[in-house]
């Protein structure tokens, strides 16, 4: 409702300005000259702040304020000063539920139907949110809020991600968010993060030897603008989207926050369910009648590891409670700094601790570096190399992830993980709402369906503003959610939202009126090896089963039938058809039916361009390719990056050192094989070329350099091998310098610029493609670890 002391029309957005149409005079100081005076634009009086925490990769059972091992104090904090949601429920991977989230929209109705490095032309797969479903941020901002967004952004369309944009799909300007703090993509090193302010790359300020964490930087981002947008704006409320990488992969954390779990995982992932089951029937956020299920089919037992590598899955799991109570820390800090202005009480808070269930991308026994995984090299990670690094994990030598066991461990009690949105282990959310001024239910349980989509249509609830016939002009989709504001105060209050589809990669389910018919498609580390129309379904009676542990499909065939039925109508109206379990077609734009960004075979750079994801580059991989660099060295010579590619865990650089032309190539930070000029390049231009001569014969080969300064060869070297699918996660290629973690050793993480001048540097593949020989089934496997 509307507050009935506003009399602003807020249904058109923007609001329409309204002309003058009193006595216009000739002399302003005529007696009978009045204008009304100007009004700044203002929600309704009693609109609170609001602030939505998302947390990454977090199952049901990970945190204490759901009976998880993990001390999450601020998020329990919260809970006693609000209500804990039970059945809150997310769309099983991150950037789906980001785009419902922000959207109050399903996620296939706002094209993400998958992430963005798959999508197609499909209008509930293309990634692209249509502009008749007006974000949540720019519907509150056009209503008078100030909003900002830190942390994670996964829903630009992936040909939009470079520096010309464009922007619709930001979170600034057509997210909505007035500023911006963050990342984009699916993830990024903790210790060496790819920062952007609003959509301008910016850098860390400083090294994780100084103290650097993103973690803790886009904290104290936040609570710098909390402050200032109270102090200039004090009667304007804020929506503040905080959403950290924590604790997506890599786990990075600092040490003394892993190590104050030692020893506390060594039973294992399954005595560790058991526990943590237990611990949730006494904090009453499951029934008491309530089974633990079973070990998901394909998951190892502890007991079935070996004992050289259980220290090291211990100390995984020990990084990772280090990890989510480090970011529990950092929104204690934000609730801090909201008590200390005294806005707390009147600020809506959301906790949704996970994006979706833990995640089963790590593989069996862990992996020191995901890339081992991607770069199909896992002969390089045995368990000796395991063993060797385990003192690496969480810190900056590492980009680590845990292994299967421990996610879903993490699910406790439900069946599966991330990915699967078939089962309530990849769907199902811990939450906690409060709001002080606006709940005066403190430290209680509400067991009522909820839905990531039902964010949305809560906020405009409670700050009483409408939802908008027309944004922009254009009309406006209904919001698909429902509001959660009537279970704020009744612990009995009806379910309102009594019908849910899921779908995720095939994996498909309806919730309706307390029963669920859900078919698992694929395992997250695996991919589809058999049709729709193969898979078998379950029926649940979520009211009596509250995990999902008792199939009822053989005693009640009619019920399933009825639900079969209902999924495809969902799934017909909210733009799911056509379900799509494809890969390398995905994964071909014109197949698929989307845009590249970046096409043909050669592209030329220019000073001061930094920051170029894989996905705005020519590729380089599995191919020979040519660096042609025109510089200027001044006198005294000359040092520094030329052009780098990737960082400490993989990537390639052509630089020079005191003078020297040399070529560094970075195999996952365990080898780098350099080609080193012995003559340095004197004073005046240069046309530096550095030929990498592909051997061809498979993926991943080696092949030999050559070094030659206007047609004259400097050095000549071999690489003994080379990254065929990725060489970084979010490390870029950077012009005159390489940012982030460095690829060689010959240089730091920074002063690391070249000292003389570049005018252009051209970067050309050859015609000895071997990208045909990859598997289709691992390009999907590497697009849904990024995620």
């Amino acid at each position: 409702m509307v507050d009935a002391q506003d009399s602003v029309q807020r249904a058109t957005l923007p609001i329409p300005d309204l002309a003058y149409t009193g006595t216009v005079t000739y002399d302003a100081t005529d007696p009978d000259t009045h204008y009304p005076p100007i009004k700044r634009l203002l929600p309704p009086s009693d609109a609170p702040n609001v602030l939505v925490v998302l947390i990454d990769d977090t199952g049901f059972g990970a945190s204490s304020a759901f009976g998880g091992p993990v001390h999450t104090p601020n998020f329990e904090r919260v809970a006693a000063q609000g209500l804990k949601y039970t059945r809150f429920h997310t769309t099983a991977l991150c950037s789906p539920t980001r785009a419902a989230l922000l959207s109050g929209r399903n996620h296939h109705t706002v094209g993400m139907g998958g992430i963005t490095e798959i999508a197609t032309s499909a209008p509930g797969y293309n990634s692209l949110r249509p502009n008749n479903c007006a974000p949540l941020a720019e519907t509150l901002r056009l209503n008078g809020y100030n909003t900002a967004q830190f942390g994670k952004c996964h829903e630009v369309p992936v040909w939009e991600t470079s520096a010309v944009g464009p922007f619709d799909h930001w979170p600034t300007p057509g997210g909505g968010f007035e500023y911006f703090y963050g990342f984009i993509g699916g993830e990024t090193n903790q210790w060496y993060p790819a920062i952007y302010e609003g959509t301008t790359p910016v850098e860390p300020w400083g090294t994780p030897e100084e103290g650097y964490h993103f973690m803790a930087d886009m904290t104290e981002k936040a609570i710098v603008w909390t402050k200032q947008q109270k102090s200039l704006a004090p009667d304007k409320p804020f929506f503040t989207y905080f959403a950290p990488g924590a604790t997506h992969a890599p786990h990075h954390v600092p040490p003394e926050w892993a190590d104050k779990y030692t020893g506390k995982f060594d039973q294992g992932w399954d005595e560790i369910r058991n526990e943590t089951f237990a611990r949730q029937k006494e904090l009453g956020v499951i029934p008491e009648n309530a089974t633990l299920t079973t070990r998901s089919d394909g998951i190892p037992a502890w007991d079935e590891m070996s004992d050289e590598i259980k220290p090291v899955l211990a100390r995984q799991m020990e990084v990772y409670a280090g990890y989510l109570e480090y970011a529990d820390h950092h929104v204690g800090l934000l609730l801090d700094a909201l008590e200390e202005i005294g806005e707390l009480d009147n600020t809506l808070v959301y906790v949704i601790i996970g994006d979706n269930g833990a995640s089963a991308e790590g593989t069996m026994t862990g992996t020191t570096n995901e890339a081992f995984t991607i770069n199909h090299m896992t002969e390089m990670e045995d368990d000796a190399y395991k063993i060797a690094h385990k003192d690496d994990l969480g810190t900056p030598r590492s980009y680590n992830h845990y292994a299967i066991g421990w996610a879903h461990a993490m699910d406790t009690p439900y069946q599966w993980t991330k990915q699967v949105a078939s089962h309530w282990g990849g769907t199902r959310n811990g939450t906690i709402v409060s709001w002080p001024k606006g709940i005066a239910a403190r430290g209680e349980i509400r067991n009522q369906f909820a839905h990531v989509i039902d964010v949305a249509p809560t906020v405009l609830a409670a700050a009483g503003i409408p939802e908008p016939s027309t944004v922009h002009g254009v009309t406006q989709r209904p919001y698909e959610g429902t509001p959660m504001n009537s279970t704020f105060e009744a612990e009995d209050a009806d379910e309102v939202h009594t019908t849910q589809y899921f779908e995720m990669l095939g994996n498909r389910a309806i919730f309706h009126k307390g029963w669920t018919a859900v078919a698992l498609h694929k395992k997250p580390w695996l991919g589809s090896d058999h049709g729709l129309d193969e898979d078998v379904w379950e029926l649940y009676n979520v009211e009596e089963d509250w995990t999902q542990s008792h199939d009822l499909a053989a005693q009640e065939p009619e019920r399933l039938a009825e639900l079969q039925r209902l999924f495809l109508i969902q799934a017909a109206r909210f733009n799911v058809l056509p379900l799509d379990i494809r890969s390398a077609e995905r994964f071909n734009e014109e197949i698929a039916g989307r845009p590249a960004l970046v096409k043909g075979t050669s592209q030329t750079f220019y000073p001061g361009m930094k920051r170029l994801s894989e996905n705005s580059v020519v590729n380089v991989k599995n191919k020979s390719f040519t660096v042609t660099a025109k510089l200027t060295v001044p006198d005294g010579g000359a040092s520094g990056v030329v052009i780098a590619q990737g960082g400490a865990y993989g990537g390639w650089s052509l630089y020079l050192t005191d003078g020297k032309p040399a070529f560094a190539y970075n195999i996952m930070g365990i080898t780098t094989d350099f080609t080193r000029s012995e003559t340095a390049l004197e004073p005046g231009e240069h046309e530096l070329v550095m030929h990498f001569a592909y051997e061809g014969g498979g993926l991943g080969k080696g092949g030999t350099v050559t070094i030659t300064d206007g047609g004259t060869t400097l050095a000549e070297g071999n690489v003994e091998r080379t990254l065929p699918f990725f060489f970084s996660m979010d490390e870029t290629v950077d012009i005159g310098e390489d940012l982030a973690s460095p690829v060689s050793s010959d240089y730091g993480a920074t002063g690391n610029a070249f000292t003389g001048k570049i005018s252009w540097i051209r970067l050309d593949v050859g015609d000895d493609n071997h990208d045909h020989l990859i598997d289709p089934e691992h390009r999907l496997q590497i697009a849904m670890t990024r995620q």
